[in-house]
């Protein structure tokens, strides 16, 4: 299937390039490497970064831009794979936690995702795997950011901004792709322009797949529609309304492949390394151990609203009101642990148990913001204050079962059953989570020019949090017992940018952010009596312009410290106490140049030096120490490399994409090591005309075997897709 798939479209590209070059057409060749100088980037605005309209150049912080033109020229399809492609993160599908993050040394919480400036709630909870055609583009800023979205975001915000409409006419674009596991996406989207002063968008997007693992029982599905109104009937005002939906579901959801022992592995891989002798079974590679019935999914709505004033003398207003509703399904087998053969099974069995886990979520959220830009003593300045207020309804019915509840399997012929349906298996855990959570938050932020090259930066955040938090434990007659914890967090910046010339500006930051010491809204009664941790952050770096603006260099040099995170009282190992503390320090480098009209090349290095300065756990009721160990799922070093060459004589262009992320151990331990991997892509694009391209692409060409990530248990591991290949043919209009 691969192979046809690869070669009908290499010949069929074949095939139109020599009529294209017998008909003599003279196609422009660079209109398939479009896009801007790789230098007019650093001087647009990144919105994510501050709310000041501060360029790229001026900001002080790393800030990485991905546009809707990036992701399709590298074949990212949905959001794991989006921010997998981010320079210094790595990404897993974690059935619990889709498309979680590891960035700078710290992952899941830590990193926040937003839906246009929105933080709706802990990414852990919100995140799903959504397909990337709804965004316009992907903003990443590196670093503790709770100054602008309060707590969380202690390693970075990512921010998925949707398309929106435009007054400058009526255009529109659309995409179909075929390729391995049987995987279909289409897509399209149209922007209308009804008069003057008023535009509609609307993007439409379907895609399924027999598994985009390739991993048995698998079926997956996700739709999105997308719709916006843009009213702009004066040159000071601006109204957007917006509507979006996404859908997803993913039946047997892949748990990962669960390690066996060596002595039992039929084609044992060197993919890992373990102190208790776990291997990964490549003959394992395409098993899944979930019952049947056994899913995840999830539904959500998103309406919202940004109005843009503007006063007159330099002062603005702006107004984004959001409001956000979603079911997500969590149905699946939570431990498959490996149990030692046995006479019933002489290969060794996975020890299974089996969970329920529901949210009903209701949000909305309302920020306003007034801006002015205008002179201090003759100094350029520009500065923002504004208010904020969410409230979040969160109702989250949990059930476990113990390990063993349902049959054990064998792991070369799996008998999976059927999902149970009673509720009387799940005597571990049947509980009903009740959180309301209000944030009413005050928020400042100034830029004064010093001088036109040198630049000042600050900005400050409170937040005050109130959660009610309840639980009813229908194990014990209903019982129910809640807590209602508030804080105060102050969250806060100072930085500096300095122009060296008009293309190399240096900058440096010192920023702070706060996180509770577990997801907000699913924290044990236990953990709620606990203070929020502590983060703060020194970064200092280069971002310069060269070869006359056809390249961009930029690099930073960071150290990112967590404290009050939970350890072991060393007088009392049975009690958790805040006192831990988590550190990491690196380096990123990127680089993006246009070396000729044909030639384009990237590429972006990090080095993360992550550990636990201060961590004991409780182990067989010993308090064991973990200081020095490295987080799990934190690579030493990521490298992201593309190139991208268009021929002169046709319309074709060639397309190379590496991918590295280094070793990461999937438990605090440090005792279950995957060990790092390359991966890499390419493609082949043809110009069929100048509004209609046709693609060829291959993923991971070598056919890397190699754990992407790791989840629950810790010797669960997520395997990265086999060599794959699909065509892919878009169209704009």
């Amino acid at each position: 299937m691969l192979k046809g798939i690869f070669a009908a479209g290499v010949s069929w590209l074949a095939l139109v390039a020599i009529a294209h070059a017998e008909d003599g057409t003279d196609t422009p060749s660079d209109v398939l490497v479009i896009g801007q100088r790789p230098a007019a980037k650093l001087d647009q605005p990144a919105a994510t970064a501050s709310r000041l309209g501060l360029s790229i150049r001026e900001t002080p912080a790393t800030v990485e831009v991905m546009t809707q033109e990036d992701m399709q020229v590298r074949g990212l399809r949905t959001s794991r794979e989006a921010f997998d492609d981010v320079v210094g993160a790595i990404s897993g599908n974690v059935p619990g936690n889709p498309a979680v993050v590891t960035m700078r040394g710290f992952s899941g919480g830590a990193v926040s995702i937003l839906q246009d400036g929105v933080r709706v709630s802990t990414s852990t909870i919100v995140t799903r795997d959504t397909n990337t055609w709804h965004y316009d583009r992907i903003e990443v800023i590196k670093g503790p950011a709770s100054v602008l979205y309060g707590e969380g975001a202690l390693a970075g915000v990512i921010n998925k901004v949707t398309r929106k409409p435009t007054l400058d006419g009526d255009h529109g674009d659309a995409m179909l792709s075929y390729g391995s596991f049987n995987t279909f996406t289409a897509a399209a989207g149209v922007n209308v322009k009804l008069s003057d002063d008023v535009a509609i968008r609307a993007d439409g997007s379907h895609m399924r797949s027999d598994s985009l693992y390739d991993v048995d029982h698998n079926r997956t599905r996700s739709d999105g529609l997308t719709g916006s109104v843009l009213y702009k009937p004066r040159q000071d005002l601006s109204v957007l309304v917006a509507v979006d939906h996404y859908n997803d579901r993913y039946d047997g959801t892949y748990q990962g492949v669960p390690l066996v022992s060596r002595a039992v592995a039929r084609d044992p891989s060197d993919a890992l390394t373990s102190s208790g002798g776990l291997v990964i079974d490549k003959a394992l590679r395409h098993k899944n151990y979930n019952p049947d019935g056994a899913y995840s999914g999830a539904d959500e709505t998103t309406v919202r609203s940004r109005v843009d004033y503007t006063l007159g003398d330099g002062w603005s207003l702006a107004n984004d009101l959001m409001w956000y509703t979603a079911t997500r399904d969590f149905v699946l087998s939570g431990d498959q642990n490996f149990t030692a053969p046995t006479a019933a099974f002489p290969n060794g069995s996975f020890a299974r148990s089996v969970q329920r886990i529901y949210h009903d979520q209701q949000f909305w959220n309302e920020r306003l913001a007034l801006s002015n830009q205008g002179e201090i003593a003759g100094l350029r300045n520009r500065f923002t204050v504004g208010g904020e207020y969410n409230h979040t309804n969160f109702v989250d019915p949990r059930q476990q079962s113990p390990v063993g509840a349902i049959a054990a399997v064998d792991p070369y012929n799996p008998v999976v059953g059927s999902f149970p349906t009673s509720s009387s298996v799940y005597t571990t855990t049947n509980v009903i989570y009740d959180s309301k959570l209000t944030t009413v938050a005050a928020f400042a932020e100034d830029a004064l020019n010093l001088t036109p090259s040198w630049l000042l930066v600050g900005g400050a955040r409170y937040d005050h949090i109130d959660l009610e938090r309840g639980v009813t434990d229908l194990n014990n007659k209903g019982a129910f017992t809640s807590s209602h914890p508030q804080y105060g967090p102050v969250s806060w910046r100072a930085g500096t940018t300095y122009d060296l010339t008009p293309a190399v500006t240096l900058y440096s930051q010192y920023t702070t952010a706060v996180m509770p010491v577990s997801s907000i809204l699913t924290q044990s009664l236990a953990n709620t009596k606990y203070e929020l941790t502590t983060g703060r952050s020194v970064e200092a770096g280069v971002k310069a312009s060269v070869l006359d603006g056809r390249a961009t260099l930029t690099g930073a040099v960071y150290r990112i410290t967590q404290s009050n995170i939970l350890t072991r009282d060393p007088n009392n190992p049975s009690q958790s106490v805040q006192g831990g503390q988590q550190e990491s320090k690196g380096v990123e480098v990127t680089v993006e140049a246009a070396v000729t009209r044909q030639l384009r090349l990237s590429a972006g290095y990090s080095y993360t030096d992550a550990k636990y300065t201060s961590l004991s756990e409780l182990v067989s009721g010993v308090r064991v120490d973990r200081t020095g160990n490295r987080p799990i799922n934190t690579p030493d070093n990521t490298v992201n490399a593309s190139a991208l060459y268009t021929l002169d004589v046709l319309p074709v262009t060639f397309g190379a994409f590496l991918r590295h992320a280094g070793g990461f151990y999937t438990d605090t331990a440090n005792s279950i090591y995957v060990r790092g991997h390359w991966v890499l892509d390419a493609s082949v694009s043809y110009q069929l005309r100048d509004d209609m391209t046709l693609t060829v692409r291959g993923r991971n060409l070598t056919d890397a075997f190699y754990g992407e990530y790791s989840g629950y248990p810790t010797t669960n591991i997520y395997l990265g897709a086999p060599r794959s290949a699909e065509v892919t043919l878009t169209a704009k209009f």
